[in-house]
């Protein structure tokens, strides 16, 4: 069976990450995947990973703290390598790096129509929360 290599996500990557998100249907038309990719980079870049089988990037997952809630975004794993316990791996490494900085909680959105992302979370131990989620866009070119 394959083994994941998990490491810090590098330049390089940026096409075979965005690659993967399109694959995994995470990219949206109000999203840029490269300017999430370089607005990371600017705020917490030791805590974007990829997992790799060989040489190829099968998996990513980005994470967030501010000193309040940890936060994860963007884990996706390759339709072809799903089932084989990579995105549970790759959650371990980023949650154990969220908990080395002092975060109480993490907390993530999944899009309503992706209940299967939401029964994965669930079997890794994370709850619904009685919130009501809320955003608002503060570019002008974004939908």
């Amino acid at each position: 069976m394959d083994k994941l290599h998990i490491r810090p996500y590098q330049s390089q990557d940026e096409g075979q990450v965005i690659d993967l998100w399109h694959r995994c249907g995470l990219v949206v038309p109000w999203n840029d995947p490269k300017k999430d990719i370089d607005r990371q980079l600017q705020v917490n870049p030791e805590l974007f990973l990829v997992g790799l089988v060989n040489d190829t990037i099968v998996a990513s997952v980005m994470g967030g703290y501010e000193g309040h809630r940890g936060w994860v975004h963007y884990l996706a794993v390759l339709p072809e390598y799903q089932r084989r316990g990579f995105a549970r791996d790759i959650m371990e490494v980023i949650e154990n790096m969220l908990k080395k900085q002092g975060c109480p909680k993490i907390n993530l959105q999944v899009r309503t129509s992706n209940m299967q992302a939401v029964g994965f979370y669930q079997s890794i131990g994370y709850k619904l929360d009685d919130v009501v989620s809320m955003g608002k866009r503060l570019e002008d070119d974004e939908i």
